[in-house]
């Protein structure tokens, strides 16, 4: 056999088999990128799909407000029903059993939006339950594949492992809205786009489980290559309270960043809100939503690789920008001028990608690693109760942008105000650590 030559192995217990260690192979950036390619191809799906959804709902019937709630209830079930998932996958240590089967219901659920017009009445009920269930595939398997991500990253730096995997998830996220609009410029059809993305599905599954060989679950088993880092399990920003104690997931700076994480998430609208503005009041045509939203994507990764350099170099100090861009959002992106537009949709993509990479690099340093699941599960609770919350402030107040643009700039500032309490804490248990230290 020439598995030891691709990877390290360590035992899985007394007289078992020997097992690969959880992203430890020579190249820990190899199992970075394995991860990143998973991404790549299920967001050619996810993505490619999620500019569709507003018009998607649009043809069939659905209303400004009912776009909101389905869309937001989408990302609040991708969110929320983390909090459920995350423990689940501490508590099992089954992180690849989760993983595996959230892709799966990605898999299956965006391909069979091909079908919604074609049901007659039951259409616009098919393909709200479709665009939840599609959601709820990456709350079952966000908080475990991040924790085997978060396992690998730390070698390399969590601020760039994370920023390198988002950069090559937001490249599917760019490909799949560009495929989508080849095929509606082709075809005319919404169900031709949908169909089409069974093919990069099966492509994320057949790589997915490729990967699932050659990393392990972790479980706390040192790498017998890798001798530990002085300090390692104390070094991160407020891994301890005042006396010196181990760190709890419910510690105060991981709550009060989970409560920040609300405020910013109620402020972010989903891009089916966006999608249904451009069509239905900017005149944009269908086929070119998709563009616009690689575009975002575009923003997006940028807007994650250089977060995630700047975390590593400077500290979490770099997510003060977030509240800001979102701020500006819907007074951009909902307005009349397509270039104003634009620049709305670019800041959306920025702000989304900071969300999706380097805030979680933050959470990760915040809590012990055996607790990584649980803590992504509740932290993810607290945005998807702002995401739902976005979709029912942005449906309800879509035709009264004054007001809509003053609730978002206020719930940024709370935002705003709560992290830079966090970072106060993080930094005073950081200082407090340094000090007690022999």
């Amino acid at each position: 056999m020439d598995r030891p030559e691709r990877e390290v192995t360590a035992p899985s217990g007394p007289g078992g088999p020997a097992a690969p260690a959880p992203g430890k192979g020579r190249q820990p950036w190899g199992t970075v990128v394995g991860f990143g390619l998973v991404s790549l191809a299920t967001d050619l799906v996810s993505d490619g799909a999620r500019p569709l959804a507003g018009p998607l709902l649009a043809q069939l019937g659905a209303s400004a407000l009912l776009v909101g709630l389905v869309t937001g209830a989408a990302e609040a079930a991708a969110q929320g029903l983390r909090l459920i998932f995350g423990p689940w996958a501490d508590r099992t240590r089954k992180y690849w059993t989760f993983t595996i089967v959230g892709y799966v219901l990605t898999a299956v659920c965006v391909p069979l939006l091909a079908f919604a017009p074609a049901a007659g009445a039951v259409g616009l009920s098919l393909a709200s339950v479709l665009i939840i269930g599609d959601r709820v595939g990456k709350a079952v398997r966000s908080p475990a594949k991040t924790v085997l991500l978060a396992s690998v990253a730390k070698r390399v730096g969590r601020g760039r492992g994370f920023a390198v995997h988002k950069s090559l998830d937001l490249t599917g996220a760019l490909l799949g809205p560009v495929i989508v609009a080849a095929v509606l410029a082709a075809t005319g059809v919404l169900s031709a786009a949908f169909a089409v993305l069974a093919v990069p599905a099966a492509m994320a599954l057949a790589l997915l489980l490729w990967l699932r060989r050659r990393v392990a679950e972790p479980g706390g088993v040192p790498d017998p290559g890798l001798a530990p880092e002085p300090g390692a399990e104390q070094r991160a920003p407020g891994a301890e309270d005042a006396a010196g104690s181990p760190p709890s997931l419910f510690s105060g700076v991981f709550v009060l960043f989970a409560v920040c994480a609300f405020f910013w998430s109620a402020g972010l609208v989903a891009f089916g809100v966006i999608a249904y503005h451009l069509t239905t009041a900017a005149a944009v045509p269908v086929p070119a939503v998709p563009l616009l939203y690689a575009a975002a994507m575009g923003a997006a990764a940028i807007g994650a690789l250089g977060s995630g350099i700047l975390y590593d170099r400077m500290g979490p100090a770099v997510l003060l920008a977030l509240p800001v861009l979102i701020a500006a959002v819907p007074v951009l992106a909902f307005s009349n001028g397509i270039v104003l537009v634009l620049a709305g949709v670019a800041i959306w993509g920025a702000a989304t990608g900071i969300q999706d990479s380097t805030v979680k690099a933050l959470v990760a340093d915040l809590v012990p690693e055996a607790r990584q699941g649980s803590a992504y599960g509740v932290f993810a609770a607290f945005e998807g109760a702002g995401a739902l919350a976005a979709g029912a402030l942005y449906g309800a107040l879509y035709d009264a942008r004054p007001a809509l643009i003053a609730a978002v700039a206020g719930l940024q500032v709370a935002a705003l105000v709560l992290l830079l309490l966090t970072l106060r804490r993080a930094s005073g248990s950081k200082r407090r650590k340094h000090r007690s230290a022999p």
